[in-house]
């Protein structure tokens, strides 16, 4: 594993109920301090590679079966999911997931347990703040009664507290405003940028993905079939018509009618 990259997977393979292989031989590098993403349409495994990093495969009857995860230079077999948040692997999950009848307050201070054996650093709280001030107006209300937006920013807002070297988001934006999803995703690029923390970012709006993420990752079928620096992607006809809405020459055809020959013909030839 390269002094460079802080997660490394190899070859994985997951199987759910002892029967539904999810995964196959997939494998893809996050370097430390960018920001990837992983892209794919419903059903390829995007949140089950996040959950296979993370170690939460086993409350939903997964296993990972073959290939390896190393996680800041160390394989994450045998290791539990708090341990790994322990030694600064952060799974912010689909739908946030907060505590809804704690405040927002103590939602923050839940994920200092996070810290054990690491210390505290000064000033959590006023940074994650610093970075969304409604979540200080708010910091006494119930999160259950947050909006969705707010929800968000208070599950990054926990990743930060726990002072991660590397957070999993895993859709970001979903059910979220046009005008909220540019906004937190802002954030997250100004997150990136002054604390240095890598992301692993899975995404269905790619375009929003695009535009803070370093390099991608395409997947589809437990695969990953293109990857390269999000400039490159870009500009891939495939990845323009089938994730940023371009239509390619000839002006507007059936997405239904093209999307799996033409993916399965340029893709996995």
């Amino acid at each position: 594993m390269a002094a460079d990259t802080i997660l490394e997977i190899e070859n994985i393979e997951v199987i759910y109920n002892n029967s539904v292989q999810v995964l196959r031989g997939l494998s893809l590098r996050v370097s430390r301090g960018q920001v990837v993403t992983l892209l794919g349409s419903n059903g390829a495994g995007k949140s089950t590679t996040l959950k296979a990093i993370s170690r939460l495969l086993t409350l939903e009857n997964g296993e990972l079966t073959s290939g390896r995860i190393l996680f800041d230079g160390k394989d994450t077999a045998g290791e539990a999911p708090h341990q790994l948040v322990r030694r600064g692997l952060f799974h912010v999950m689909e739908g946030r997931r907060v505590f809804g009848d704690l405040t927002v307050e103590e939602n923050l201070t839940a994920a200092t347990f996070a810290l054990s054996g690491r210390g505290a650093r000064h000033g959590g709280f006023d940074q994650v703040y610093s970075y969304f001030p409604r979540l200080h107006e708010r910091r006494h209300a119930r999160a259950g009664y947050l909006s969705g937006g707010e929800q968000q920013m208070l599950a990054i807002g926990r990743a930060l507290i726990a002072q991660p070297s590397l957070i999993l988001l895993d859709e970001p934006s979903l059910g979220l405003s046009p005008r909220l999803v540019e906004e937190i995703f802002t954030i997250i690029a100004r997150i990136n940028r002054e604390t240095g923390v890598s992301m692993l970012l899975v995404e269905q709006n790619a375009a929003v993905a695009f535009a803070i993420a370093h390099y991608g990752y395409i997947m589809e079928m437990g695969k990953i079939q293109l990857d390269g620096p999000t400039a490159r992607l870009m500009a891939d006809q495939d990845v323009r018509e089938f994730y940023l809405g371009h239509a390619g020459p000839g002006g507007e055809r059936s997405y239904r009618d093209i999307k799996h020959y033409k993916r399965r013909k340029r893709w996995l030839s």
